[in-house]
């Protein structure tokens, strides 16, 4: 069986997506319920971090425990990656000795030539590019709030950044319309609006983009990275603050989702985790449960 690594939502079909989104809402119940799993029993997965976490660290090390496997923690300043060995290299060492790899970092180009020679697979945990398994973290939270999500409207606020190219993929494979409200300058890719078409629209007024849609969501305007360009960011964003005035515009009981950590009083108002409509909590926890249900699948290749 050939090798599957998950480096954007693209690398699933919708099908697959799907049937793991099923399977996560499954083992979340299941692991309520406190029904011990070791489907991972003597598994390992290898945690690359050139980018801090909180969420990513917690929610994959925690999953292989649930599942009775183990996780490794491996920082760029600790092992020979931070020291110049070529990627290609240690992709071969460490997939040979790991059922599984996971990459936090900033290019994209890191993950994809990781995954090029690995003989194991490897998951994008977030590059500068994608975030896919946060996407897979929102989807499951909408489909147990609201079941499917195909034929809705999702608006993104902010920067056309790694989250949004990711729910750029999502609104194609999962068929939902996606609105971008965005300043000028900070639109998405434009090779991914162009393969999008007319389900990704861009807006340039949030009131507007925000008008009848299902799903409001944000992220913090300026990402590791790009401290330096905080002050800057927060004039250029500052009509972009999801708040309780723009979720009043969304479709009655429209949610709202944040990939956290949240800047309260900046991308979001102050009390919008509380608001009604906030669903960021489920969302957080539900990155344990999606990625319990990719690791069966890229480790196991099942989902059941």
């Amino acid at each position: 069986m050939p090798v599957r690594h998950f480096l954007t939502l693209n690398d699933l079909t919708t099908d697959e997506l799907d049937r793991l989104l099923d399977h996560a809402s499954k083992l979340k119940r299941s692991w309520r319920d406190g029904r011990v799993r070791d489907s991972l029993k003597n598994r390992v997965l290898a945690m690359i971090f050139e980018k801090s976490s909180t969420r990513t660290r917690v929610s994959f090390e925690a999953g292989m425990t649930q599942l009775g496997g183990a996780a490794l923690f491996l920082s760029s300043r600790d092992t020979q990656l931070g020291r110049g060995e070529p990627i290609e290299d240690s992709a071969r060492v460490i997939s040979s000795m790991a059922d599984a790899v996971m990459i936090r970092t900033f290019e994209h180009e890191t993950v994809r030539r990781f995954a090029s020679v690995a003989s194991a697979p490897v998951i994008n945990a977030l590059t500068d590019d994608f975030h896919p398994c946060q996407l897979l973290a929102d989807m499951q939270t909408y489909r147990e709030h609201r079941g499917s999500i195909r034929g809705a409207t999702v608006t993104w606020v902010g920067d056309g950044n790694n989250m949004c190219n990711s729910y750029i993929n999502a609104a194609q494979l999962f068929g939902f319309h996606l609105n971008v409200a965005c300043p000028e300058g900070y639109e998405p890719d434009r090779t991914m609006l162009a393969k999008a078409g007319n389900q990704v629209s861009v807006f340039h007024d949030p009131a507007e983009a925000a008008k009848g849609t299902h799903l409001l969501v944000t992220d913090v305007w300026a990402s590791m990275g790009q401290e330096d360009e905080q002050a800057a960011r927060a004039s250029t964003f500052a009509n972009y603050q999801v708040n309780e005035q723009l979720m009043s515009l969304a479709a009655k009981n429209a949610l709202f989702m944040h990939c956290l950590p949240a800047h309260r009083g900046e991308e979001i108002s102050v009390n919008m985790l509380e608001h009604p409509g906030s669903v960021v909590w489920d969302e957080a926890e539900n990155r344990l449960h999606a990625q319990k249900a990719l690791l069966e699948f890229l480790i196991l290749g099942q989902l059941d």
